[in-house]
């Protein structure tokens, strides 16, 4: 069974972190934001990556360091950068105890 990421045809991974693009994993958002509160991050994150594109085209390299920055704490606000959001302290490795 291929599970899908909200919202998006790309495949997840069943534990739900992770969401594939061409071959590629990505993390999935944290699953406990609020929606609304995903909605603003994820518009931000979106103005932040139209950011780059314009310092790009106007070849600006301090605007562009800002824009990547602001790209940079969007994702870690989302929990797609950072530290992971997820706790794997309930699993037991197999060998150890």
């Amino acid at each position: 069974m291929q599970h899908l990421a909200p919202g998006n045809n790309y495949p997840r991974t069943p534990d739900g972190r992770y969401f594939v693009v061409r071959g590629r994993l990505w993390r999935c958002s944290d699953t406990i934001l609020p929606p609304d509160q995903r909605t603003v991050l994820v518009k931000r994150l979106m103005a932040a990556r139209s950011a780059v594109g314009h310092a790009k085209a106007g070849d600006d390299s301090a605007a562009l360091l800002v824009a990547r920055d602001a790209i940079d704490k969007a994702k870690h606000e989302l929990g797609e950068g950072g530290p992971v959001w997820w706790n794997d302290a309930h699993l037991i490795m197999p060998g150890t105890s």
